[in-house]
């Protein structure tokens, strides 16, 4: 059987101030056509579905749209749980009728799922955090251990365990419970979750910029040594670039976000996975590139005409930019760069870093006009650097409005 495995999608996002629907659009629909070409028979969507916990009604238009194709109107089941940035009760809301669609949203861990027979598919087996579906055209089931992303108190929660416990403790041990009871050799074992994960307590992940951390010191860590043996595939979310933290014989995978959602991120390539099980023989994987985003470039320049030449040959990019100069930049340089490129996410003017005056101190001059107590000012705070016209313009027009 052939799994994909995506994630992050934070349907809704912006950088900055620039939408990024648009981007959104076409990469779902990039994913749609993957799992269309490989025929893959389950679509694992690993938490982060929207950005927030009220998403705008595009997003969440654009979400369901895009489950109702990726389920090919209920041919194939489409498991997809809550994250860190997404509403539980939103996630769970739509469940009874997306289930007519073969779509699963899980959004509450320890959720037990009612069974229901649709043509192509079954869920044959329910637990709490745990289904086994069968699939009418594979002569075996799969198995699947579901864990949305809830923060370290309400796990504990819900999974019944005392506060003192560690959580990587109480997720293993509800994890090898399920396992014992569900998971033989004679199906495909998976288990799906949305937390931050670590190979081991040697090997610490970074987490990316502008996501909400799921590390608070060190007693919420979770290690892959907590999943049982008995999984085949591990399917996380929450880390947005690509990574196995397990063994190929037993993969643990961040599948990354599909496109790029901070700066951080700047060059990383995205993707999305696709495995291949049989019980009882070797795993295959491929990830496979998501090539419709904009690229997230950071650059630096020492001019204005370099910076705009560049903007004009790289007109797809969403960018960074840092300017370096000897005097502050001119209003009229920055309507120059921003005409030049309409994806200028920041403009991060900075000064030579020139060797500044030894500083002394000294009485204030009071009698000194104001807007030469206003140079001094701006030299002290400015490493020596001299106001410009503009600058003086304004504090004028400031001083006498």
């Amino acid at each position: 059987m052939k799994v994909l495995h995506t994630a992050d999608w934070h349907l809704g996002k912006r950088l900055d101030n620039y939408s990024r629907l648009e981007e959104q659009i076409n990469v779902m629909n990039e994913i749609v056509q993957i799992a269309e070409q490989e025929n893959v028979d389950l679509v694992l969507i690993a938490g982060d579905l929207f950005d927030t916990f009220n998403p705008g009604v595009e997003a969440v238009e654009l979400f369901y749209k895009t489950l109702k194709k990726l389920s090919n109107n209920g041919k194939r089941p489409v498991v997809a749980i809550a994250g860190n940035h997404d509403s539980p009760n939103l996630i769970d809301a739509p469940n009874p009728l997306a289930r007519e669609c073969g779509i699963i949203l899980i959004g509450h861990p320890k959720a037990v799922i009612s069974p229901f027979e649709l043509a192509d598919f079954s869920i044959t087996k329910t637990d709490e955090g745990f289904i086994e579906l069968s699939l009418h055209h594979l002569p075996y089931p799969i198995r699947i251990l579901h864990t949305p992303y809830a923060n370290e108190q309400r796990l504990k929660q819900f999974l019944g365990e005392e506060k003192e416990a560690q959580l990587n403790q109480v997720l293993a041990e509800n994890w090898q419970r399920l396992a014992n009871t569900y998971c033989d050799n004679k199906g495909v074992n998976l288990l799906i979750t949305h937390l931050y994960m670590n190979p081991s307590a040697q090997q610490l992940l970074d987490e990316p910029d502008g996501e909400k951390p799921l590390k608070i010191g060190n007693a919420d860590l979770v290690f892959a040594s907590s999943i049982p043996q008995e999984i085949h595939y591990t399917a996380l979310g929450h880390l947005h670039k690509y990574q196995n933290i397990g063994s190929e014989e037993k993969p643990i995978v961040y599948s990354s976000s599909p496109l790029c959602y901070s700066f951080s991120e700047a060059g990383q390539t995205k993707y999305v996975n696709l495995v291949e099980i049989v019980p009882n023989e070797r795993i295959k994987m491929k990830k496979i590139e998501l090539k419709v985003g904009k690229p997230l470039i950071r650059k630096q320049f020492d001019s204005v005409e370099k910076t705009v030449e560049w903007l004009q040959e790289n007109q797809n990019a969403l960018v960074e930019l840092t300017l370096e100069s000897d005097t502050f930049l001119q209003a009229s340089d920055r309507q120059k760069i921003y005409r030049a490129h309409k994806g200028i996410i920041h403009l991060i003017p900075q000064l030579k870093n020139l060797q500044a005056e030894q500083s002394t101190h000294s009485t204030i001059q009071l009698n000194k006009d104001i807007g030469e107590l206003f140079r001094d000012y701006f030299r002290s705070k400015q490493n020596a650097q001299e106001p410009t016209d503009e600058i003086m313009e304004l504090f004028n027009e400031i001083l006498h409005s």
